[in-house]
């Protein structure tokens, strides 16, 4: 309302007022009102920026609609717009969605080239796509080469390292890297203890299941006590 009401007024919203509203249409699932006031602003003659077309790529591509994504991404290309990080990471996860892999770390490998250095949330993104894909020996390539750059691991980093190694039914590379992941200071959280139970469960190591599940109770009641 405060936007029309803008209009109304002859008070033209900012680049910023504009991507402000997109953001929040994106955010709300409703991506095809976003893409209209995307329309407006190009026929307004108002210049966007990366943050214009970041809400509504990252949007499209939740909703799965990833050629409509990668046109708004060539679109943006072409106006000399440079993708910043987390474009690149939207991008990553779609290409992944759609196991188009090798592209995907194609994009990936172009960002240094490009000025731009995936962070931790494009690592994971790509082990993820590697991951469901059940190559877990690239996730683990990756997973060097991110720590050699000195970038940390995040619990849902080795989370999702832990659950590739489920997938394919190597537990002993699961329980390697849940380890490793408990030396390295990094807690696993609900979701990592529920990968683990299912994976030894599966494996019938129900001994260790039952194991862990305790550990689970006493790190629920210590964070607990800690609260109070």
């Amino acid at each position: 309302n405060l936007f029309d009401e803008m209009h109304e007024k002859g008070i033209s919203p900012s680049v910023i007022t504009y991507t402000c509203m997109i953001d929040g249409f994106c955010n709300h699932g409703k991506w095809s009102d976003a893409e209209r006031l995307l329309r407006e602003m190009i026929e307004r003659n108002i210049d966007q920026n990366v943050l214009t077309y970041n809400a509504l790529i990252n949007a499209l591509i939740k909703e799965e609609e990833f050629l409509r994504a990668e046109e708004l991404y060539s679109e943006m290309l072409r106006k000399g717009i440079s993708p910043d990080t987390f474009t690149y990471s939207s991008m990553i996860h779609g290409l992944c969605k759609q196991t188009r892999l090798d592209e995907a770390r194609q994009m990936f490998d172009s960002m240094d080239s490009k000025g731009c250095s995936p962070d931790v949330v494009t690592f994971t993104t790509l082990i993820d796509g590697y991951c469901k894909a059940g190559r877990v020996d690239n996730s683990l390539e990756l997973f060097r080469e991110m720590l050699i750059r000195g970038i940390v691991a995040d619990t849902v980093t080795y989370s999702t390292l832990i659950h590739g190694f489920c997938q394919v039914g190597d537990l002993t590379g699961a329980l390697e890297k849940f380890q490793e992941m408990i030396s390295s200071g990094v807690s696993p959280d609900a979701v990592t203890f529920r990968i683990m139970l299912a994976g030894l469960c599966s494996k019938e190591e129900l001994q260790k299941a039952v194991a862990m599940f305790v550990d689970l109770q006493k790190s629920v009641v210590d964070s607990q006590l800690e609260d109070e």
